[in-house]
């Protein structure tokens, strides 16, 4: 939590009351979370992504963390890797597609276990919603997946280019599924943040998971930040009998606190919509603030697609509509008059000017 400097405790006592909000208030701006980079103008997860982010003002980068047969981390949404590369066009992978089950859900395509390193060097990313994006998918092909490393190498160069602290903000993904097949990623991911020197809780690194048997282990195996993400529905993937509405009670966040640092929700779990509008705000920040968690919400999108109603622009009869980016300000700034800590967006650009 935020301790109330000398000279905010000062300022207080010269109005005469504390005022309970005021250690909140004196903190710095939330942070701006690039959620797969600038992932709506450039194909995700890529140096182009990557790299427009920190130029709109990203203060941190984000990677999905999947293991490769030879057991590098790569950055990739999910395992599954023909939505967002040109594998399916490589012919001689073309025996590698099969169909898994991971975590409950039956999927058919191509897997980053299943391939080298080298061999996923050989592919090209690719725009994962070109319907919605078609701007972003003029960039297809021309960029390589990347290893943890060299994207966090991209956030120290642009710490270099720009003089603001860039850090990352890595998420494992699927861990029960990758350790069930003998590919465990929580020491992969801790050998790296010590290599990096990321190992440390005021290190430019958090650390994120939806699954918590994943962040206990974590939490005994370095002191690097961690957060629980949540959605509005469903539950982690290593506890099938457990909703993520039972973990984030008030009760229930402060049992959350004894292994992470902070708490990633579903953005309409603090403000919530229907297909008409934005909602008043939930208490989940405020309980959460109360618990010790700091909350960084994911994640605001600007397509009329992603939107109620009342922010969408344009005609809703143009072929074009749902990708047509909406009035997206308003949620940004509800979500920051919540009081939230941190936000993650596809458009980092639009979240700092929204922020001010």
């Amino acid at each position: 939590m935020t301790l109330l400097t000398r000279r905010a405790l000062t300022t207080a006592a010269l109005a005469g009351t504390f005022l309970p909000g005021l250690a909140r208030a004196q903190a710095k701006k939330p942070l701006i979370i690039g959620h797969r980079g600038c992932s709506g103008e450039r194909p995700e997860h890529t140096a182009l992504s990557y790299e427009r982010a920190i130029d709109q003002g990203a203060d941190f980068i984000e990677p999905d963390l999947v293991p490769t047969k030879d057991g590098h981390l790569v950055v990739r949404h999910e395992n599954e890797i023909g939505g967002t590369t040109n594998v399916a066009s490589h012919p001689e992978f073309a025996s590698r597609k099969t169909t898994k089950v991971i975590d409950g859900q039956q999927i058919t395509g191509w897997f980053t276990e299943d391939f080298t390193l080298a061999e996923l060097k050989t592919l090209r990313c690719r725009e994962r919603l070109p319907q919605l994006r078609p701007a972003s998918a003029a960039f297809d092909g021309q960029a390589q997946i990347l290893t943890y490393e060299e994207m966090v190498a991209i956030a120290k160069a642009g710490t270099q280019r720009t003089g603001r602290v860039i850090g990352t903000y890595p998420e494992l993904k699927h861990p029960t599924y990758f350790a069930s097949i003998g590919l465990p990623t929580e020491d992969r991911l801790v050998a790296k943040l010590k290599a990096l020197d990321l190992n440390s809780a005021t290190a430019p690194v958090f650390v994120q998971c939806f699954e918590v048997g994943t962040l206990k282990r974590l939490r005994a195996k370095t002191p690097a930040r961690l957060v629980f993400l949540v959605a509005g529905e469903g539950g982690p993937a290593d506890l099938p009998n457990v909703k993520y509405a039972d973990l984030v009670t008030a009760q229930g966040l402060k049992e959350v606190a004894v292994y992470a640092d902070g708490l990633g929700p579903e953005k309409t779990m603090v403000i919530p919509q229907n297909a008409d509008t934005l909602l008043p705000a939930t208490d989940l920040v405020k309980n959460a603030h109360a618990a010790g968690l700091v909350v960084h919400p994911w994640t605001v999108r600007a397509e009329n697609f992603f939107l109620p109603a009342s922010l969408r622009k344009g005609d809703p009869k143009d072929p074009a509509y749902l990708a047509t980016q909406g009035d997206v300000t308003p949620l940004f700034k509800a979500l920051y008059a919540a009081g939230i800590d941190g936000i993650f967006s596809d458009f980092p650009g639009m979240a700092a000017a929204a922020r001010g």
